[in-house]
């Protein structure tokens, strides 16, 4: 999944800092808090566990935010953990540092080689640092769901995940953000895409709280309604 974001005047890019040898020592400290008892640890309780974990998710998050406002690098944060987002949507990096037979200091040197391929901020980087010595990758995805969160709510930004068939242009995603900012009236407008074969063709978008709202723009939502004005079964196409 891949992202764009639009200001009121233009789409503004990524911008990232080449971290220092010394990560830890430069950067703010990170206080994460969270009531004891609830520590979101791995374990039996099924839903509880689930709730327990969304908790600490949260709280380490808002300590990103906290520590990124503090030093007016919001905007870099961001970029780093949409960066992170691509990295832990893999698989095969949750089920390493899920692992508890991999020796932290083995982890510990993957974390760093993250760092320097994706030219992670310093402040980012020891916030990893902080969330891998209290044992908490295996819920960094949820931790950067919550960050995003923050971040949208700091920014006044609304997101927008546009899905089609094809790659659509940059310029065509600038319409469309425009189009969610003037529908919103969001500050900013951040769109991600999705490669989604089953439109057939065209586009749809969903916008608003989890995606509450959707415009649906795609030629399966047009042989949907040809079908039921003519009282016929939804058209299927072979792919």
């Amino acid at each position: 999944m891949s992202s764009l974001r639009l200001s009121p005047a233009t789409v503004s890019p990524k911008t990232t800092t080449t971290p220092s040898s010394s990560l830890r020592r430069r950067s703010p400290a990170l206080r994460v808090s969270y009531r004891r008892g609830l520590s979101g640890r791995r374990g039996g309780g099924g839903a509880l566990s689930c709730k327990m974990s969304d908790i600490t998710a949260a709280s380490y998050a808002q300590a990103l935010a906290d520590a990124a406002q503090s030093t007016s690098s919001l905007e870099g944060t961001m970029a780093d953990i949409e960066k992170l987002e691509k990295v832990f949507s893999d698989p095969a990096a949750t089920a390493f540092f899920s692992n508890p037979t991999i020796l932290p200091d083995k982890k510990k040197e993957v974390i760093d080689e993250i760092v320097k391929t994706s030219e992670l901020q310093p402040q980012t980087a020891n916030f990893l640092g902080v969330v891998l010595d209290g044992d908490r990758i295996d819920i960094l995805p949820e931790i950067v769901q919550e960050f995003e969160k923050s971040y949208n709510r700091l920014t006044n930004t609304e997101v927008a995940l546009v899905s089609s068939v094809v790659r659509l242009e940059s310029q065509d995603l600038a319409q469309i953000a425009q189009a969610v900012q003037k529908l919103t009236g969001a500050k900013n407008v951040r769109i991600k895409t999705v490669i989604d074969t089953s439109l057939v063709a065209g586009f749809t978008i969903r916008y608003g709280d989890s995606g509450s709202r959707m415009i649906d723009m795609s030629v399966k939502k047009q042989l949907e309604e040809i079908a039921s004005n003519l009282d016929m079964p939804t058209v299927s196409l072979p792919m």
